[in-house]
């Protein structure tokens, strides 16, 4: 009979290796087929609700790496709360509007003039539906569960119909209108902007110092002086109409070389600096109050500037005398409305001018700079010109410069409802605190929302005209579009004149004809995405309002954060969602920001397909996801490496009770031996961190890190390492076996559950092999945790033990490199204790020797002589010497007592006794 046949050594059909690209594919369709998450939520009925509301990603194209990270962090949170007592539905969205898709069939060589209005927007459509099945394969091929057939997509009929009806709540409290202000605008989209979809990057630009003759000094000036003003945007000086002044600052008049300037006073050295002014002398100073209604030349075109006041004029910058276009700034447009100047924006649709910018008629405003400045110093008013490079706002899709322009939009009126926002903001328990600060200052200092956009493919603005141009909104009205939307589409509003999109004997007073026209701009798609609580939350059964959860990445609290609690906060009175969470972006290990152009982006496929769905899931719980993520494939793979620890892990414990049943052998709490009841209690411990630190506080890095260390260091580095003498050597029913064997199980069911929200794959894979009565571990709750009576003293029993096996296994590696002992089962450990130590070592009421995994243990007497070459530890000595005796051929260790037994002389006493009690047929074969 051969020896190995007496051991107990743990088989598993787990494999090793996880095969997960190939594997995970065949249990997602088993799922499916089993329909796991409709089951999921049949469980779940009745019970309290949480619902993370999805903030829909753009279809345009595969998912990327940021994509994955939001949506496994949200399917982490969703299943946790799945399996904790909540009914949590979670229905993905699309947001399928706007700019990315129009370019994208240009590219394909769709030419929209060429076809009906209709006719485009249904080819729109059909691409934007093509990206979402693409989007929702990758996303499911990731492990997130959730309503995959039914999502919610921006474009359908009853998403557009609910956005409608939002649109109209707000018309009817007053806060829609329409106006001529200067707005973002992008001449590469030809479409004006919201501030959601800005960007900031450097840029050169020219800064020049111009000076205007007074025309008008109205008895105080004479017309030999030149007001002096700043700009950095030439191109904006054929839209001048005033110059204004701060009425407490005081400006003064000076001589250089012949000729008279007026500047700020307190700015008059930085001036005379950068302009090269040589002890300009002063002749006259003058309060800025005194200023207003003079008049000045323009130097170029015959026509005068108003000198005005306004608080906006500061000293940081410039002359104190500020060039004003009401139809180019938001400063400048308030303050010319107060004096009643036009809104001249003599700029057209594609940034060039038009005639009411002389000379420089078609030319593109950038490239008319350069000819303004010419001009200029021509009529003599250029006093210097310079360039600097400073940050400038961009169109964050084409990444191109967009400039101020007043043109005739529609807005929702941020004002009348400003401080309800703010309100709100207040009440959001904000996960990442400083998230309050960010969106409570965003709002605070937004001005009014554009959300007309001059683009084809979106959702119409549900506005007619009457024959004089006046704007009709009314609530029969809306209803009536709404409805017309929910049966055929927005494109309806493309196939039908307007008099038959009205409700049928629909009239107005400004239409004696009976005819009307009707808004061809289409919204904002800040405002599609921004309806989603509407359309959403209130419109499924399943979900509920307001939502308990928003995750988006930290870009949107400009974008979809901020849209979504205008539009609640204006029509419900409330923020859409209790609680946000923001995660930072993911970069290259450079600290670049991951994008296809240069090169360094992770595509989730490859991973999948190389890893596995559940490496990449694994990374997302390891990362600190409230900052920017640096992440490559080396990064990834030793995810992997960690996860085949965990792995190994668990086959250990799988192997190791596969003759253990739970229902027969577990061995209660109360008859485990001491160093076992500690096991239970540091994983009941971690059972408890695990759901209240971990999930329950949606730190994913806290179950990472509390999973891996408790597999690492209290199971593989301590537990396990010392069970094998127990396990593997120890008659099958032996109590000691049995009762180690009751962790094991218990360890394996807790962290089978406790990883499942982020290993859904392999957890289900474990739970084959275990005998619980659910028959997918996705059905299972959340393990509970249990405090035992004696905690407190068995935690303090062995934690202090540990600082004593810390000494021991320096000593054991001491000795091993002084080439003393090989492995720790060569060695005998004597401890010469305080007296403390001493009493520790009692109290244990254990077998060191088998803990510290070494062939002879002693502790000698408090007064015992310490032998020089012991080592000397603060409370303690340790003695490491070779062990004495023969090596055990089944159970490895070195003792005096090999060969004892007479016929099973290569056994020590210990495994002689097991072997002669159960295998008797050894003892007539022998042992080889």
């Amino acid at each position: 009979m051969k020896t190995k046949e007496t051991l107990h050594l743990g088989k598993t059909g787990f494999p090793m290796r996880g095969n997960l690209p190939n594997r995970e594919v065949e249990w997602q369709k088993n799922w499916e087929e089993q329909k796991i998450y409709e089951r999921r939520q049949e469980l779940n009925q009745g019970k309290p609700t949480f619902i993370l509301h999805d903030g829909p990603p753009y279809a345009n194209g595969n998912i990327h790496l940021g994509h994955s990270l939001n949506k496994i962090s949200k399917d982490i949170i969703v299943r946790s709360k799945s399996m904790s007592g909540f009914r949590s539905p979670y229905v993905p969205g699309f947001d399928t509007h706007g700019l990315p898709i129009e370019q994208v069939l240009t590219n394909k060589g769709i030419k929209r003039k060429e076809m009906t209005r209709a006719e485009y927007l249904k080819k729109c459509e059909e691409y934007a539906l093509t990206q979402v099945d693409k989007q929702r394969d990758d996303f499911k091929r990731l492990g997130v569960a959730g309503e995959w057939d039914n999502p919610y997509i921006t474009l359908t009929k009853d998403y557009e119909a609910a956005q409608i009806r939002v649109f109209g709540k707000m018309a009817e409290k007053g806060y829609i209108y329409k106006g001529l202000k200067p707005i973002y605008w992008s001449p590469s989209s030809e479409s004006s902007l919201a501030e959601a979809e800005i960007e900031y990057k450097d840029v050169k630009s020219a800064s020049i110092y111009v000076a205007f003759k007074v025309k008008d000094g109205q008895g105080k000036l004479t017309d030999d002086v030149n007001f002096v003003i700043w700009t950095t945007t030439p191109w904006t000086l054929p839209a001048n109409l005033a110059i204004t002044v701060n009425k407490d600052f005081a400006y003064v008049i000076v001589s250089v070389e012949g000729k008279k300037y007026m500047v700020a006073k307190e700015l008059l050295e930085t001036v005379s600096n950068a302009i090269g002014w040589n002890n300009p002398e002063i002749i006259e100073e003058l309060k800025g109050e005194a200023l207003e209604g003079m008049t000045a030349q323009h130097p170029f075109y015959d026509r005068e500037s108003l000198l005005i006041l306004g608080d906006h004029v500061t000293l940081e910058a410039g002359t104190g005398l500020v060039h004003t276009a009401p139809g180019h700034g938001d400063d400048d447009y308030i303050v010319g409305r107060k004096y009643g100047l036009d809104v001249l924006s003599p700029v057209d649709n594609r940034g060039c001018f038009t005639s009411e910018a002389p000379g420089f008629e078609g030319i593109f405003y950038d490239k008319a700079n350069p000819m303004i400045t010419e001009l200029l110093e021509e009529k003599e008013a250029l006093l210097k010109l310079d360039f600097f490079t400073h940050s400038y706002p961009h169109d964050w899709r084409t990444k191109k410069p967009v400039i101020f322009r007043a043109t005739a939009q529609w807005f929702a009126s941020i004002d009348k409802f400003r401080d309800n926002i703010l309100s709100e903001v207040e009440k959001v328990d904000w996960i990442i605190p400083w998230g309050k600060t960010r969106l409570y200052n965003m709002v605070r200092d937004r001005g009014d929302w554009v959300i007309s956009r001059q683009r084809a493919w979106g959702v119409p603005l549900p506005i007619f005209y009457a024959e004089n141009e006046e704007p009709i909104i009314t609530p029969e009205i809306i209803e009536h579009v709404a409805n017309l939307f929910a049966e055929h589409g927005s494109r309806v509003w493309y196939e039908r004149e307007a008099k038959e999109l009205l409700p049928e004997g629909f009239t107005h007073p400004g239409s004696p004809n009976g005819e009307f026209t009707k808004e061809t701009d289409i919204m904002d798609v800040w405002f599609d995405s921004g309806s989603s609580h509407e359309a959403v939350l209130r419109g499924r059964d399943n979900l509920s309002f307001p939502a308990d959860l928003y995750l988006e990445g930290s870009d949107q609290y400009r974008g979809w954060f901020n849209s979504s609690i205008t539009t609640s906060v204006a029509i419900n009175g409330v923020s859409p969602y209790k609680a946000v969470i923001s995660q930072g972006f993911t970069l290259d290990p450079q600290g670049r920001k991951q994008s296809k152009s240069l090169g360094n982006t992770i595509e989730p496929s490859k991973v999948t397909n190389q890893l596995g769905a559940d490496i990449l899931r694994l990374w997302v719980s390891s990362v600190d996801y409230e900052s920017d993520v640096k992440a490559d494939m080396n990064t990834l793979n030793s995810i992997a490496e960690v996860y085949r620890k965990i792995r190994n892990t668990m086959r250990f414990l799988l192997a190791n009770t596969s003759d253990f049943d739970a229902k027969v052998n577990a061995v209660a709490y109360d008859d485990l031996r001491s160093v076992d009841k500690y096991m239970m209690i540091r994983l009941n411990q971690e059972i408890q961190t695990i759901r209240e630190k971990g999930y329950d506080s949606y730190s994913f890095s806290t179950v990472y890190k509390r999973l891996v260390n408790f597999c690492n260091n209290e199971l593989s580095a301590f537990y396990l390492d010392f069970a094998k003498d127990v396990v593997y050597i120890e008659a099958e029913n032996n109590h000691e076996r049995r009762a180690m064997q009751t962790v094991f199980y218990e360890v394996l069911v807790a962290l089978t559950k406790l990883m499942t929200p982020i290993l859904p794959h392999t957890a289900e894979e474990i739970w084959e092999y275990l005998q619980e009565e659910e028959e997918f571990v996705q059905l299972a709750e959340l393990p509970g945790f249990t405090v035992y009576p004696d905690q407190e003293e068995i935690l303090d029993l062995w934690n202090n033990f540990m600082d004593v096996r810390n000494n021991v296994l320096k000593a054991l590696e001491e000795a091993r490199t002084e080439k003393l002992i090989g492995k720790s089962f060569e060695a005998k450990v004597t401890i010469y204790p305080s007296e403390p130590i001493k009493v520790l070592l009692e109290a244990l009421n254990t077998n060191l020797e088998q803990v510290l995994i070494v062939s002879g243990f002693e502790v000698a007497s408090v007064n015992a002589e310490v032998p020089e070459n012991a080592i000397k530890f603060d409370n303690m000595s340790v003695l490491v010497e070779h062990a004495t005796g023969e090596t055990c051929q089944r159970c490895r260790a070195i003792k005096e007592d090999v060969g004892s037994h007479e016929k099973l002389e290569n056994l020590c006493h210990r495994c002689a006794t097991i072997v002669e009690e159960n295998f008797p047929e050894a003892l007539v074969e022998g042992l080889e």
